[in-house]
């Protein structure tokens, strides 16, 4: 028998001394403060035996402590952009509240608590001329975003964001406090950067800054109608991009509501995402090959300080159910164009929200100066399928975009990335990592996590 097959409650009698022995506020199903169990992805059902709002790192190591000695699993969430179900056998750590940001100027670093999003950061690090290396949305944890790599909208020029990660604080499966740096535990620094929590739960992170205060950047929109013009423009005008510039372009059915603008809401648009940080007058040239291809009917781009990368995704901020699907490819070709234009395209009846396709290459290929588990750099670019699951099409919406990643398969590399299309499928650690990769990570995960308490959600472990 397991936990999830025992009724309420004989889990309430499991958890009983849970409050006594965590400082943090505790939340049982019906009680106030259980609320924030709530994902950002409100598809993911997420309906824990309990809620823990920890402040500090021992909050978490109290936690994982007592869970490991009564038989629960232990999860954990910040904005819960990523989320994963979450059962009645674990118990999930919201660590929200945990968003401290310290930037040190001289250094050009900053430390940052487990629930920090990127926003805080770039507030923090804005006033020094200072940029934090974050993904698209700023609304998205540091935390989980560096676990999973991360590939922001300077990934061509920069890299992989975590590769500047100095140092982690983090609590293991044993309920340990323990620093991981290039020195200190550096099978846990290897394997924190790209093998999501699988070692354990971070509890605060130390990064490098860099000097960008602003960039040349934002996104051309354009009507569906052009996008077979714009699609097959931008595939050949990447060829020639150097690495100062990363761009990606998406397809777009944005729904009439707050926040979307008007020229974009309720129709097919395609949107060029265009960030450069160096020569601006160069980048602002090589733009208007695009700029001449179509009419933009919105445009964004200009010379932006760097507190505004936000604005070139422009990414949602309000809770909603999403599904996604997701692969890496090798190379995009006039006819990967028209398989995308087919399945996304006018006229092609798609029902997807957004189909993203990001350029990579660059710095992102080269390894960074430690070793890390992030697997698929060689990978030229990324498709990302994002739908809403909603009733009555729910299920048309996740085949259709499975569909659609089928059909690039000729293209594909068979890997995707950590942080896309977040998935607890078995089968998924053989598509994020190579096998070298995953017999470490699982290696690993029985070193420091020996009772299991962290085998859910997003890990690779040894199957049983």
């Amino acid at each position: 028998m397991t936990l999830t097959d025992l009724p309420y409650d004989d889990l309430a009698d499991a958890l009983t001394g849970l409050r006594a022995h965590v400082a943090a506020p505790v939340a049982f199903p019906g009680e106030a403060g259980y609320e924030q169990a709530a994902p950002w992805n409100l598809a993911a059902t997420v309906q824990p035996a309990a809620v823990v709002l920890a402040t500090t790192a021992y909050d978490i190591a109290n936690t994982v402590g007592f869970a490991g000695r009564r038989g629960f699993r232990v999860t954990v969430q910040a904005t819960g952009h990523g989320a994963l179900s979450v059962a009645s056998d674990t118990i999930l750590v919201v660590t929200a509240g945990m968003t401290g940001c310290t930037v040190d100027p001289v250094a050009r670093t900053a430390r940052v608590a487990a629930g920090a999003t990127w926003q805080h950061v770039l507030d923090a690090a804005a006033p020094h001329g200072l940029a934090a290396l974050c993904g698209s949305s700023p609304n998205v944890g540091v935390v989980g975003y560096l676990t999973g790599g991360g590939v922001g909208p300077l990934v061509r020029t920069v890299g992989l964001s975590a590769d500047y990660v100095r140092s982690f604080e983090l609590v293991t499966g044993a309920g340990e406090v323990l620093r991981a740096t290039p020195e200190e535990n550096p099978d846990l620094f290897w394997g924190l950067r790209g093998g999501k929590s699988t070692l354990g739960i971070v509890t605060a992170v130390e990064i490098d800054l860099l000097p960008i205060p602003e960039f040349y950047g934002g996104s051309l929109y354009f009507d569906g109608a052009e996008a077979p013009l714009v699609l097959r423009e931008w595939a050949r005008w990447c060829a020639e991009l150097p690495e100062s510039i990363s761009t990606s372009v998406a397809l777009l059915q944005l729904p009439e509501m707050p926040g979307v603008p008007e020229p974009l809401a309720g129709k097919l648009t395609i949107a060029v995402r265009y960030v450069a940080v160096d020569e601006f007058d160069d980048a602002e040239r090589r733009l208007a090959t695009l700029r001449a291809a179509a009419r933009p009917i919105l445009d964004t781009v200009g010379v932006l300080p760097y507190a505004a990368i936000g604005a070139v995704h422009a990414d949602p901020v309000d809770p909603m159910p999403t599904c996604e699907s997701h692969t890496l490819l090798r190379e995009f070709t006039s006819e990967t164009v028209e398989v995308i234009l087919a399945a996304a395209g006018p006229d092609s009846g798609s029902m997807q929200t957004i189909v993203d396709v990001r350029m990579l290459g660059g710095a992102l290929a080269r390894e960074g100066a430690h070793r890390s588990a992030f697997c698929h750099r060689d990978a030229a670019y990324a498709v990302t399928v994002i739908g809403v699951p909603a009733p009555p099409i729910a299920e048309a919406v996740r085949s259709q975009a499975d569909a659609l990643v089928a059909e690039l398969t000729p293209w594909s590399t068979g890997g995707q990335l950590p942080n896309f299309a977040p998935s607890d499928d078995a089968g998924r650690a053989a598509r994020v990592y190579d096998e070298d990769t995953r017999h470490w990570l699982a290696a690993l995960a029985e070193r420091y996590d020996p009772a299991g308490v962290f085998r859910c959600g997003q890990v690779v472990r040894f199957v049983d």
